[in-house]
C-alpha cells in the first residue's frame, strides 16, 4: 500500500471530521512516520511540546513547588494562587480564607527555602513576558547561588543578577490584554 492509497482510504473520512489544516497536518505526520519511523513523528507532535509547561513554553527549568505544580501561578507578592481562577490558595491548594488556621508561604523565598534547604536565599530575579489567552503572562526566575536547578540540571543564569542562577520558575497573569 502506498501513500496515495492511505490518503484515498482514510482521507475522505478524516477530512469530513477535521479542518483542512489539521487534515494536512495528520497526513504530513503519517508520511513522516512512514519515512522516518514512529520516533520522528512523535517528536513532531505539537501537543507534546505544549503539554510541558507554561503557555507553550517548553521548559528547561521546572516550576517552583506549588500546590498545583507544574502550574506555579503567583500573585504580585509571590504567594500561590489558583492557576485557572486566580484566587489565593494555601500550601495544599485550598482557597485561602483564614490566616489563623491556614499556611500560605511565598513560593520562591519561603517554600523553596523550606523544601530545598541546600538552596541559598532564593529570591525572584528578572523574567520575561508572553501573550497567553489574550493576557500578558510574566514568567519569573527564582534565583539563588545554587549550581543545580530544581530538575537536577546544571544551573543557568537566565534573568538572575550576577552571581545568581535560576533554580525554578513561576508565573503571574497580568491584567494587561495582548
Amino acid at each position: 500500500m502506498n501513500i496515495g492509497d492511505l490518503v484515498e482510504r482514510g482521507g475522505k473520512h478524516l477530512a469530513q471530521r477535521t479542518t483542512r489544516r489539521s487534515f494536512l497536518g495528520q497526513v504530513g505526520r503519517g508520511f513522516v512516520a512512514l519515512a522516518g519511523g514512529v520516533f520522528v513523528a512523535s517528536a513532531l507532535d505539537a501537543t507534546r511540546a505544549e503539554a510541558y509547561h507554561i503557555c507553550g513554553h517548553t521548559y528547561t527549568t521546572k516550576s517552583c513547588p506549588h500546590p498545583f505544580a507544574p502550574l506555579t501561578r503567583i500573585d504580585d507578592y509571590g504567594y500561590p494562587v489558583h492557576p485557572e481562577e486566580g484566587y489565593p490558595v494555601d500550601d495544599v491548594g485550598a482557597p485561602y480564607t483564614d490566616a489563623s488556621t491556614q499556611v500560605r508561604r511565598k513560593i520562591c523565598e519561603e517554600r523553596v527555602a523550606d523544601e530545598y534547604p541546600e538552596v541559598d536565599r532564593p529570591r525572584y530575579g528578572g523574567g520575561w513576558s508572553r501573550c497567553c489567552r489574550g493576557r500578558i503572562r510574566h514568567i519569573s526566575d527564582c534565583c539563588s547561588t545554587h549550581d543545580i536547578r530544581i530538575n537536577g540540571d546544571a544551573a543557568v543564569r537566565g534573568y538572575c543578577a550576577k552571581g545568581k542562577n535560576v533554580f525554578c520558575i513561576a508565573y503571574r497573569d497580568l491584567r494587561v490584554r495582548c
